[in-house]
């Protein structure tokens, strides 16, 4: 997973209640109101934090029909004792929009029925359920981060993310899973993207494309808030060149388009690490100038290289970009090359 993900996945395991306070002052902003699911009329809306054993009848002993995964949905159609009786989603999978096949009128995905263990399974009445599946989405998150993460971790993290936007429509911690939930699949795609050989084309509308359906339901619900900040800033990677090819119009453009989110999105916190990407693309287009024999050219890059590096100083001296950022300049007056330092 990037550093960035790893970075905000251990910021919520401390920070929390933080988030708790964030989204409820969110909640007060006036933000449209999101749809509501209708509840199922056969049962309770549920689902586990961990993997359980579907049998044909409440008895350890009996056939087992499948194995439920933790964030899957489920509906508790009755209990009996310890047990319950559930309609399980175990196969339903996360896929594009636009990679889903096309189904016949009225033909749909069947749950499965079985009995289970009334054991680590949160449905909507259970007390604090968001927070529960929050934190365990968090967990999952962060396994998905090591560096041998378990199968299927990502997915388990983003299945729990979602059942919390799903089964507690007036948790304060929508926001914030909504977000968690689709920049997972965002990255899961971006790395699948990233393996096929269309990564490599300059245009970007010739590359694979990030589904933006998911970010733009953020920015949507909740305007003005980080959580839309964050999904604005993924975006971004579906404007970006896949390989410059030699073409100074890339580095340029991209410049450009860092220092668009940082206008619309002053407060965010990805404008600085916006602000150092503008930068250093400024500077490595320079060099490519440079490359080309055109002096001209690369010394007014560099001017905008160290003009955008001045702003970022100043409006966010803070941040480890601002470091960054004096390094790149330092490195640029110095004639060091940062792009193609080969060619010294």
């Amino acid at each position: 997973m990037p550093r960035h993900r790893l970075t905000i996945v251990m910021q919520n395991r401390t920070l929390l209640c933080s988030i708790l306070l964030l989204c409820a002052a969110t909640a007060l902003s006036g933000q449209k109101r999101m749809p509501q699911e209708q509840a199922p009329k056969n049962g309770t809306k549920a689902t586990l934090v961990r993997r359980a054993n579907l049998y044909v009848q409440p008895d350890e002993g009996a056939d087992q029909v499948a194995i439920v995964t933790p964030g899957r949905e489920m509906v508790i159609a009755e209990r009996s004792g310890h047990w319950l009786r559930v309609f399980a989603n175990i196969d339903a999978p996360e896929s594009r929009k636009a990679d889903e096949p096309v189904l016949e009128q009225g033909q749909e995905v069947i749950p499965i029925s079985g009995w289970m263990l009334d054991k680590g399974i949160i449905d909507t009445n259970t007390p604090h359920g968001d927070a529960i599946l929050f934190g365990e989405a968090v967990s999952a998150e962060d396994a998905a981060s090591e560096s041998h993460p378990p199968p299927g971790a990502a997915l388990e993290a983003r299945l729990l993310y979602r059942r919390v936007v799903e089964m507690f429509p007036q948790s304060p911690l929508i926001g914030a899973a909504m977000w968690h939930a689709a920049d997972i699949r965002w990255q899961l795609q971006k790395a699948d993207a990233a393996a096929l050989p269309s990564a490599h084309e300059k245009e970007n509308y010739l590359r694979e494309q990030m589904d933006e359906d998911e970010m733009k339901k953020i920015e949507k619900y909740f305007p003005h808030t980080r959580w839309s900040d964050f999904a604005a800033y993924d975006r971004i990677d579906n404007k970006l060149c896949g390989d410059w090819q030699g073409s100074e119009k890339c580095p340029e453009k991209e410049a450009q388009i860092y220092l668009k989110y940082v206008e619309d999105h002053p407060d965010s916190p990805r404008s600085p690490e916006a602000l150092y990407k503008a930068a250093w693309r400024m500077a490595a287009a320079a060099d490519m100038w440079t490359a080309d024999n055109d002096g001209h050219r690369a010394q007014e890059d560099r001017g905008h290289a160290a003009d955008i590096a001045g702003q970022l100083e100043a409006k966010y001296p803070q941040s480890d970009f601002a470091a960054r950022a004096a390094s790149l300049i330092y490195k640029v007056q110095q004639g060091i090359a940062i792009y193609g330092s080969d060619r010294e």
